[in-house]
């Protein structure tokens, strides 16, 4: 029986079934296809994930450090942003991915007092979940803001770089900040930020 004679049956061979498969060919092709496809994405992925995390972490410390300043205009004393590994006190590090506290400091003594008045934690960013290390150069453990939005304890130009686990250049960022209070994320350039 052919396909005019029948209606549209398939046309049978005698001692042969119907194919209703891919050949070995077609899933040889789509299997190359397949592979291809991931091969050129899988790295965009990577970097895209990768560049998300590390510019949502060092966002992060950068809206702190500016709603910090911002208070301190606000409320006319100063405020300080610290590393801690407790969330309730500075820790004292120059390793800020452990995350830190913003408070107010009237005393200016970077550290969190019971009172009286009692000094309030306004601010907290945990620990980083992955492997990413942020360092502050020029030993940075704290940065104080006064009324006025200036940077108390920091002098010239002062960089907090950060990491991913494999310190891939691309994917590293810096914050940099000045004594006036001046805060951006610049590009990593080799050693140092630019």
């Amino acid at each position: 029986m052919t396909a005019a004679a029948g209606g549209g049956a398939l046309a049978r061979h005698p001692g042969r079934p119907a194919s209703r498969g891919f050949t070995l060919i077609e899933m040889i092709v789509a299997t190359t296809i397949v592979a291809i496809l991931m091969s050129i994405g899988l790295p965009s992925y990577r970097y895209i994930t990768n560049a998300n995390r590390i510019s949502g972490e060092v966002n992060g410390l950068l809206g702190d450090m500016q709603f910090a300043r911002a208070e301190a205009i606000k409320e006319g004393q100063t405020v300080t942003v610290c590393s801690s590994n407790d969330g309730a006190s500075c820790s004292n590090s120059t390793s800020w991915a452990r995350g830190w506290i913003v408070f107010n400091d009237p005393n200016n003594n970077h550290v969190v007092d019971a009172g009286p008045p009692p000094e309030v934690v306004m601010r907290l960013q945990r620990s980083f979940g992955g492997t990413d290390t942020f360092v502050a150069n020029n030993n940075l453990k704290w940065v104080t803001f006064n009324r006025d939005g200036f940077a108390l304890n920091v002098g010239a130009a002062v960089a907090i770089t950060l990491h991913d686990a494999l310190a891939n250049r691309a994917y590293t960022r810096c914050l940099e900040m000045t004594i006036v209070g001046q805060l951006q994320v610049v590009p990593y350039n080799g050693g140092n930020c630019t």
